[in-house]
């Protein structure tokens, strides 16, 4: 495919830059991978055709070159561009009458620190094209020009709708695996906390509370985003493509379930942590309480008696030896923690 590479600026390691990707099905059904960016009006005249411009603004500040795409080639609305090149991290959809503007969200997911990263995604909607804003690369995006490149005589035939149709649904197919594998996490925390609590564990179970949290955050405006989409009419979508989208929609209301549940299973593990630590701690109390009961008799003896059986700072006179006094006392430290621990066994103490 052809690609508009602007003068690439080094930012420290990374390496930002424009990249404009053109695909259009003319209306004899022959697709171009390789549409110039210069002939793109040409290709919106074409009412039969279908033209999907991707672009990739990597660049700190917006490339004057994207402004002046949307502005003066398609003639977005000033504040739909605004809106575009600015991140709003809201899923909406705005309806401008010859075009939508759509805000979506992909998502990134880190396995190895249950952590979820979002990237938006400024899609544009009209009768014949398709055009979709982003400042990352996306691989949903990638994929689906591998797919068009793969069966090229089915592909783009449907129509612009349809293809958001395609970016929207792979959008939401890739919640699914996220979810799982925090549906795995919080069972393994789970089986933690019942085994042996640790402070490694809490920290599992808030990071995985922040994820489910955050994909339950965007989950519900593109819920609303999706039934719109279905249930609204609009110019640009074509009537029998709002089954497609209801699909999707459906979609994304089981995954938002899902969600639901997982921060009920979230906050039934941390509580659940909560109560092992607390009967940890009182555990522990117990025997030390314990402890401190047993030699409490010691403590008695020692502090009454002074240990001074045999000097002669012994202050009574006693009708036994004080070697037998001092045997006397040794077995009675001897025995009295034993006595007192079997005790407190026998009634349930610990």
């Amino acid at each position: 495919m052809s690609a508009l590479q602007a003068d690439t600026v080094s930012t420290g390691q990374s390496v930002t830059g424009l990249q404009i990707k053109v695909v259009y099905r003319d209306g004899d059904g022959q697709i171009h991978f390789d549409w110039p960016i210069d002939q793109i009006p040409q290709a919106l005249d074409d009412a039969k055709g279908t033209l999907w411009v991707e672009i990739e603004d990597q660049t700190q500040n917006t490339d004057r070159r994207v402004e002046e795409l949307l502005d003066g080639v398609f003639h977005f609305h000033p504040l739909a561009i605004e809106d575009a090149v600015k991140d709003t991290h809201v899923a909406k959809v705005d309806d401008w009458g010859e075009y939508l503007y759509i805000v979506f969200h992909t998502i990134d997911f880190d396995p190895d620190t249950d952590s979820v990263r979002l990237h938006e995604l400024d899609l544009f909607l009209g009768r014949n094209y398709l055009v979709t804003y982003h400042n990352e690369p996306l691989k949903i995006l990638d994929q689906l020009r591998r797919n068009i490149e793969r069966d090229p005589a089915n592909r783009l035939k449907h129509g612009a709708g349809h293809l958001l149709y395609h970016v929207l649904d792979m959008s939401v197919a890739e919640y699914l695996p996220a979810i799982e594998h925090l549906d795995e996490a919080i069972d393994s925390a789970q089986d933690e906390v019942f085994d042996r609590p640790t402070p490694t564990t809490l920290q599992a179970i808030f990071q995985v509370k922040r994820s489910a949290l955050r994909l339950h955050r965007i989950l519900a405006p593109e819920r609303e985003v999706l039934n719109r989409l279905a249930r609204d009419e609009y110019d640009p979508v074509n009537p029998e493509h709002r089954v497609y989208f209801r699909d999707v929609y459906d979609h994304v209301v089981r995954i938002h379930d899902i969600t639901e549940s997982l921060r009920d299973l979230i906050s039934g593990a941390l509580d659940t942590y909560l109560s092992a630590i607390s009967n940890r701690t009182n555990d522990i109390m117990k025997a030390f309480t314990l402890v401190t009961v047993m030699f409490l008799p010691l403590s008695f003896l020692t502090s009454f008696f002074g240990m001074n059986f045999f000097g002669g700072t012994l202050e009574f006179d006693s009708w036994m030896p004080k070697r037998t006094l001092f045997v006397g006392s040794c077995l009675i430290m001897l025995f009295m923690p034993g006595f007192l621990y079997l005790f407190a066994k026998r009634r349930g103490w610990f």
